[in-house]
C-alpha cells in the first residue's frame, strides 16, 4: 500500500507538470498541501479484493484524486476561503480566476487519464461528476418545500461526497478483476462510508476541542451541517435562543454560547445517532466482502470513523 500511495503520489505531481509555469505552480499547489488521500487510499485497499497487481488501479486512483482536487479549487472559489489544508487557498494566493482554471486544468487531466482505461470508465467518471455537481447545486439552492430536511441534506452528501468515494472503492476492486457482486458491494460500502466521514467531520467541528481544528467554523460560516439541520427542526422550547442563534452564520462574539448549546442539545445526540446508522451499515457491507486483508483494513477505516468523533 505504502509503495503504490508513493506511485500515485508521484504520478498526481507528473499530470501538473506542464510547461506553464504559472499553471504548474498552482496546479501542484494543493498536491503539496497535503490531505490524506483518503480515495486513493481506499481504491488500493478495494484492489486487494482482487488482484492488486493488474493495470488500471493505480491510474484510476490519479484520476480520482485529481477530479476531487479540482472540486477543491471551484469549492474554495464558490466559498470565498482563504485557507484550505492549512495553506492560503489557491483563490486567496492568485484570484479566482486562476483558482478555476486550474481546477478546469486537473479535471481535463484527470480524463486524459480515464480516457487510457476504456470507454466504460470514462462513462462511470461522467456519471459520477454528474451527481457531485447535481449534490454541489442542490447545496447552493433552497430546499424544495414538502422535503425533509435531514434526508434533502443526507442525499446532498450521497452525492456531493459519498459518489466519488464509492467510484474510488468501485475502481479498486473493479481493475483488480474482482467478482461484480464484490465490486458493487465496494461501492456500496464507499458511498456509505464517504457519508460518514463527512457526519463524522460536522460533528467534530461542534463537539471537539482536541482535534486540531477550530471548532466551530461551519458555524461561522453559516454552513447547514447535520447538527445544525437537527437543531432547527427541533420544537424543545428550551432550546429556542439555540435555534435563534444557528438560523444563519453566528456572529464571532456568540460562538461560544452557540457551541454550548450545541455540544449539549439533543441535535448533537441525534447527528451521533444517524453517524452510528452509517458506520453500522458500512461495517455489516465491509464484512459482507469476501474475508482478507482487504475486508479488515476497511473494518478498521469504520471502527477509526467512529472513534476519531468519539
Amino acid at each position: 500500500m505504502r509503495e503504490s500511495l508513493d506511485a500515485v503520489e508521484e504520478r498526481l505531481l507528473k499530470a501538473v507538470d506542464t510547461d506553464q509555469p504559472l499553471l504548474r505552480q498552482s496546479g501542484a499547489h494543493l498536491i503539496h498541501a497535503g490531505g490524506k488521500r483518503f480515495r486513493p487510499m481506499l481504491t488500493l485497499a478495494c484492489s486487494h479484493l482482487g488482484d492488486p497487481g493488474r493495470p488500471g488501479i493505480i491510474d484510476s486512483a490519479v484520476a480520482l484524486e485529481l477530479t476531487h482536487l479540482a472540486t477543491l479549487y471551484h469549492d474554495d472559489v464558490m466559498d470565498e476561503a482563504a485557507v484550505r489544508r492549512g495553506a492560503p487557498s489557491a483563490n486567496a494566493r492568485w484570484d479566482n480566476s486562476i483558482a478555476i482554471l486550474t481546477g478546469d486544468y486537473l479535471f481535463s487531466q484527470a480524463a486524459q487519464i480515464m480516457s487510457d482505461l476504456g470507454p466504460e470508465a470514462v462513462r462511470v467518471q461522467a456519471a459520477t461528476f454528474a451527481r457531485l455537481v447535481r449534490g454541489q447545486i442542490n447545496e447552493t439552492v433552497r430546499r424544495p418545500d414538502g422535503i425533509d430536511p435531514v434526508e434533502w441534506h443526507l442525499d446532498i452528501l450521497s452525492e456531493k461526497t459519498g459518489s466519488l468515494i464509492a467510484t474510488s472503492a468501485k475502481f479498486g476492486a473493479w481493475f483488480a478483476g474482482a467478482p461484480p457482486e464484490t465490486v458493487a458491494i465496494a461501492e456500496e460500502f464507499g458511498e456509505v462510508i464517504g457519508v460518514a466521514f463527512q457526519i463524522a467531520d460536522d460533528i467534530i467541528d461542534i463537539a471537539s476541542d482536541t482535534s486540531g481544528k477550530t471548532p466551530g467554523t461551519d458555524l461561522l460560516e453559516g454552513v447547514p451541517t447535520l447538527p445544525i439541520i437537527y437543531a432547527l427542526a427541533g420544537t424543545d422550547p428550551s432550546e429556542e435562543r439555540l435555534r435563534e442563534l444557528v438560523s444563519g452564520p453566528v456572529a464571532e462574539e456568540d460562538l461560544a454560547e452557540a457551541l454550548a448549546l450545541l455540544r449539549a442539545s439533543t441535535a448533537i445526540d441525534q447527528a451521533r445517532a444517524t453517524l452510528e446508522q452509517y458506520g453500522r451499515r458500512a461495517h455489516d457491507l465491509a464484512q459482507a466482502l469476501p474475508q482478507g486483508p482487504a475486508s479488515a483494513a476497511l473494518i478498521d477505516i469504520c471502527d477509526y470513523m467512529l472513534e476519531r468523533e468519539a
